[in-house]
C-alpha cells in the first residue's frame, strides 16, 4: 500500500478539525440559547460573541479580494425533502452559491426570511441559496419553511458540518450569517446578521461580473 501524500494528509486534517470546530459550535450556539432575548440591542460585533444565540440589527458586510480567498469548500448533506446533494453539485455549472445560517426561534432570522425568498427568487437559475439551519429537529425547520414560502432548499446542519466548514469565514455563534461562494466555491463574501435583499443582490451581482 503506498503511503498517503503529505497533501491528501493535511486536506484529511482539515476535514476532522472542521467536524470539530462545528461540533463545538453547535454546542456553543445551543448554550446560548438559554440566554436568548428577543430585544434587539447592542452592535452587531459585539452580539456575534454574545451568549443571546443570535445577531440583531443589520448585518456586517464582508468581501473577501480574490486573492486572499481560501480554497474552494465542499460538504455532502441531506435537505429537509430526502434529496442528497453536495456544494460542489450545486456549482457544477459555474453557479454562485449562498449559504444561510439560521434558526427558527431566531428573531433576525424570521425578519430576513422574505429577503432571502426574493433573492431566490429573483436569481432563480443563476445562483443557488441553501439554507442551513443549526439548531432545530425537522419538525421545527419544516415548519418554519412552509410559514415563510420557502422555496430554496433547506438542511439541517445537526452536526455542525456547515458550520464547522465557515469557521473560517464566521465569528462563533453567528445567527443569522450568509456567505457568498464564487463560481468556483471559494467564500467571496459574509453578512454576520440579517441581510436586505438590496445588499446580497449586490454580492451575489459582484460574484457574477468576476466570470
Amino acid at each position: 500500500m503506498r503511503p498517503a501524500s503529505s497533501s491528501a494528509m493535511r486536506t484529511e486534517i482539515r476535514k476532522h478539525t472542521r467536524r470539530a470546530v462545528g461540533a463545538v459550535f453547535a454546542c456553543a450556539l445551543a448554550a446560548g440559547l438559554a440566554a436568548c432575548s428577543n430585544t434587539e440591542t447592542g452592535g452587531v460585533a459585539e452580539q456575534a460573541g454574545s451568549q443571546q444565540g443570535y445577531v440583531s440589527g443589520s448585518g456586517v458586510v464582508t468581501q473577501i479580494p480574490k486573492n486572499e480567498r481560501t480554497e474552494p469548500i465542499d460538504l455532502e448533506f441531506t435537505l429537509l425533502d430526502g434529496q442528497k446533494t453536495s456544494l460542489a453539485d450545486v456549482r457544477k455549472n459555474g453557479t454562485i452559491t449562498v449559504i444561510n445560517l439560521w434558526y427558527a426561534a431566531c428573531p433576525p432570522c424570521r425578519k430576513e426570511a422574505p429577503e432571502l425568498e426574493e433573492v431566490a427568487e429573483k436569481y432563480e437559475g443563476k445562483a443557488q441559496l441553501i439554507g442551513a439551519n443549526v439548531r432545530d429537529q425537522e419538525a421545527a425547520a419544516q415548519a418554519f419553511v412552509e410559514n415563510f414560502n420557502v422555496s430554496y432548499p433547506v438542511m439541517l446542519d445537526s452536526d455542525g458540518e456547515m458550520v464547522g466548514l465557515l469557521s473560517d469565514v464566521l465569528p462563533p455563534r453567528a445567527t443569522p450569517s450568509t456567505v457568498v461562494l464564487d463560481s468556483e466555491g471559494r467564500p467571496a463574501a459574509r453578512v454576520v446578521g440579517a441581510v436586505e435583499a438590496s445588499t446580497l443582490s449586490g454580492l451575489i451581482d459582484d460574484a457574477m461580473k468576476e466570470d
